[in-house]
C-alpha cells in the first residue's frame, strides 16, 4: 500500500531529536510522501532542510500561515516571491484564515490569503487553506476565483455537509486527519456522505493525534490509523482508502 500526508509539520521542534526514525518509520507503514506545509520564515529553513535529508520523500510548499500574520506581514509576504524561484515547491500554504486564537489581524488575514491564491494561481500550484472558525469567510473570499483553475486543500475540513458540498464544487478537496476518529466527530459525517472521491490523507503532525493516541504527539506513520477507521466507516479496505486517497493527492500535487 502506499500513502500520501498530505499535511504534516515534521520540521516542528517536537520532532527534533528522532526525526530520521519518524520519517522511516512513516515510509515502513507505507507512507510515501509527505508533504510539508510552510508556517512563515522563522522556520522555513528547518522544513528545507528535512526535504533536503530526505528529497524524495519530504516534499515542501510555500506559505504564510494565517495566525504568522502579524505587523511585519508584508515583509514575509515579500519574502515568499523572493524564495518562489530558489527551491522546488510542490504547492501555496498553509494559508487561510484563522478566527479562533485572535481576530486582531483579521483583516491582514484576508490581505495575505487573497496574495496567496494569487500566487497559486500564477504558478500553477495547488493551495492549501486553514479555516479554523473562518469557513464563511474563507467561501466568500473564494467565489470570485471558482473556475479560475484554483484548486487544493481544505486542511483539516472543519465543515457540515452542506459546507463540504460548497467546497468540492469549487473543486477542492476536503483534508481528512485524525479528527475524523474523535466520538461525535462531523468529519467522519462528511467522510461517510461523499466517501473516497473527495478527500486526501492527512495528520498534521505534531498536532491533533487519531484516537487512541488523543493528545500525544502525532506522526505521519499514523496515517495508516486514520485510513484504517474510514475503511472500517465505509465498509471498505484499508487498501481501496490507500489507492483513492493517493490518486487524488498526486492529483492535487501533480506528481
Amino acid at each position: 500500500m502506499y500513502f500520501i500526508d498530505t499535511h504534516t509539520h515534521l520540521y516542528a521542534e517536537e520532532f527534533a531529536g528522532d526525526i530520521i526514525t519518524v520519517v522511516q518509520r512513516a515510509i515502513e507503514n507505507g507512507v510515501n510522501k509527505l508533504m510539508l506545509p510552510d508556517i512563515d520564515s522563522t522556520t522555513r529553513n528547518e522544513m528545507l532542510n528535512l526535504s533536503d535529508k530526505f528529497p524524495d520523500v519530504c516534499l515542501p510548499m510555500l506559505g504564510l500561515h494565517p495566525t504568522s500574520v502579524k505587523e511585519n506581514f508584508k515583509a514575509e509576504l515579500n519574502l515568499l516571491n523572493e524564495e518562489i524561484g530558489k527551491n522546488k515547491y510542490y504547492g501555496i500554504g498553509e494559508t487561510g484564515i484563522d478566527l479562533y486564537w485572535d481576530k486582531t489581524y483579521y483583516r491582514e488575514q484576508i490581505e495575505s490569503f487573497t496574495f496567496q491564491i494569487e500566487m497559486a494561481l500564477k504558478y500553477k500550484l495547488p493551495i492549501v487553506i486553514h479555516s479554523r472558525k473562518s469557513l464563511n469567510e474563507i467561501l466568500s473570499i473564494l467565489k470570485p476565483y471558482k473556475n479560475s483553475g484554483l484548486s487544493g486543500i481544505f486542511h483539516c475540513f472543519p465543515g457540515n455537509l452542506q459546507e463540504a458540498e460548497k467546497v468540492i464544487e469549487m473543486g477542492f478537496f476536503l483534508g481528512i486527519g485524525g479528527v475524523v476518529t474523535y466520538k461525535k466527530a462531523s468529519m467522519a459525517e462528511v467522510v461517510k456522505h461523499f466517501g473516497l472521491e473527495h478527500i486526501v490523507l492527512e495528520t498534521d503532525s505534531p498536532y491533533l493525534s487519531p484516537a487512541p493516541y488523543r493528545g500525544k504527539r502525532n506522526e505521519s506513520s499514523f496515517i495508516r490509523i486514520i485510513s484504517e477507521f474510514i475503511a472500517e466507516l465505509l465498509n471498505t479496505t484499508i487498501e481501496k482508502v490507500a489507492d483513492t486517497t493517493t490518486v487524488n493527492a498526486r492529483k492535487i500535487f501533480r506528481f
